[in-house]
C-alpha cells in the first residue's frame, strides 16, 4: 500500500467513525406508513426496551412504510448502550419532525437541552405510544437543576399531579399488581372494547410481565385491555382465584392529551411491553394497531396486517443489569 492510499484509507475511516450515530434509522418503503416519521425511545433500566425498540422500528418500517429513528441511552465514555445511563438519550432532535413517538422509559433525568424537544413534542399536540415504565419516565431528583422537574413522576403540583405519567399517558407508578416474576399477564379486552380499532388481530395478548395496580385512570381515559393475573409464567397457565382478578386492573387504555399549542393528542398506554412481552403475536400486534390509531389512521387497520418479526431476534429475560454489554447502536442494525 503507498503512502497515498494509506492516507486515503485512514481519512476514510475516519469520515465513517465520525458519521456514526449513537442511534438507529430504518428508511421506510411503500405502505400506509410511507412519508411519516415515528421515533422510538428507549431507556429503562429492567425491561430490556433497548431490544425491543430496535425490532419495532424494523418491523414498522419493512412491513408499514414508516421511517422510524430509535434512540438510546448512551454510556456517554464508551458510545456503548447503557440503560443504566439515565441522563443521556442523544439524537432528542429527531422529535421535531416526528409523528409519532413510541416510549419506554423510566426514571430518566434528562438535561435540558435534551428533554426540551421530548416537552415541545408533548406539548405540541402529537400522537404518543407509553409502553410499561413510561407511567414514571421521569425522575429528577431535588438537586438537580432543571426547567421539567414537574415530569417527574411524583410531582405534587396541583396543576400537574404525579408528572408527565398521570398527566399525559392517564397513570403513574403505584405498584406490582401480580407477582413480580411469578405472575404474568393474559390481556382481556374491556368491556365493550373488543371490535375496537386497536384490538382488531390480536388473540393472543400475553407478557411474562406481572399487572401493574392503577388507581382511577386520569382524564379521559378509557380502559382498553384488562389484566389476568396467571398463576405462573407461561400462556397457558390458569387465572388466580380472589381479588386480584376481581376486579381486573387495566393494562392498556386510550385518551388524549390537549398540550399548550390547544390541540388534542391521541395517547396509547399500556403497562405491558417489555421485550418478551412481544413475543406473543397478540401483544406486538397491538402495539403496531396502536401506532396507527394514534396517527389517525384507524381505517389502514387489518386482521392481516403483516407483524412478523424481522430477522432473527431472541430477547433478554427482564431484569436489572441484565441488558447485553459493549453493544453500540449500530451493532443492531
Amino acid at each position: 500500500m503507498t503512502r497515498f492510499m494509506a492516507l486515503a484509507f485512514a481519512l476514510v475511516l475516519v469520515a465513517a467513525r465520525q458519521d456514526e450515530k449513537p442511534w438507529l434509522v430504518f428508511e421506510g418503503g411503500d405502505g400506509p406508513g410511507k412519508g411519516k416519521h415515528i421515533v422510538l425511545l428507549s431507556g429503562d433500566e429492567e425491561y430490556r426496551s433497548e431490544e425491543t425498540m430496535p425490532q419495532l422500528g424494523k418491523i414498522l418500517s419493512a412491513h408499514h412504510g414508516f421511517t422510524c429513528t430509535v434512540l438510546f441511552a448512551i454510556d456517554k465514555k464508551t458510545g456503548e448502550i447503557n440503560p443504566n445511563t439515565t441522563d443521556n438519550i442523544p439524537g432528542m432532535e429527531a422529535l421535531d419532525k416526528a409523528d409519532l413517538v413510541i416510549m419506554a422509559l423510566r426514571f430518566r433525568n434528562l438535561p435540558d437541552d435534551q428533554m426540551k424537544h421530548f416537552v415541545d413534542y408533548v406539548e405540541s399536540g402529537r400522537p404518543i405510544v407509553g409502553m410499561r415504565t413510561s407511567t414514571h419516565a421521569f425522575n429528577y431528583d431535588k438537586k438537580v437543576e432543571t426547567s421539567y422537574r414537574k415530569y417527574t413522576w411524583t410531582n405534587g403540583d396541583k396543576d400537574y399531579e404525579k408528572g408527565f405519567g398521570r398527566q399525559v399517558l392517564g397513570e403513574t407508578w403505584v405498584n406490582h399488581h401480580g407477582a413480580h416474576g411469578k405472575q404474568a399477564t393474559r390481556g382481556v379486552p374491556a368491556e365493550g372494547m373488543k371490535d375496537h380499532p386497536i384490538l382488531r388481530g390480536c388473540e393472543d395478548i400475553f407478557g411474562p410481565t406481572d399487572v401493574y395496580t392503577t388507581n382511577a385512570l386520569h382524564g379521559d381515559s378509557k380502559p382498553l385491555v384488562m389484566g389476568q393475573v396467571l398463576s405462573g409464567m407461561n400462556p397457558t397457565d390458569k387465572p388466580i382465584d380472589g381479588p386480584k382478578n376481581n376486579p381486573m386492573m387495566p393494562v392498556a387504555w386510550t385518551k388524549t392529551y390537549t398540550g399548550t399549542a390547544g390541540k388534542a393528542a391521541r395517547i396509547f398506554t399500556t403497562t405491558m411491553g417489555a421485550s418478551q412481552d412481544l413475543l406473543s403475536v397478540g401483544s406486538r400486534r397491538m402495539i403496531v394497531n396502536a401506532a396507527y390509531w394514534c396517527l389517525g389512521m384507524e381505517d389502514k387497520i387489518t386482521a392481516e396486517n403483516k407483524v412478523d418479526v424481522v430477522g432473527t431476534w431472541a430477547p433478554t429475560k427482564f431484569g436489572f443489569n441484565a441488558y447485553t454489554k459493549g453493544v453500540k447502536p449500530k451493532d443492531l442494525k
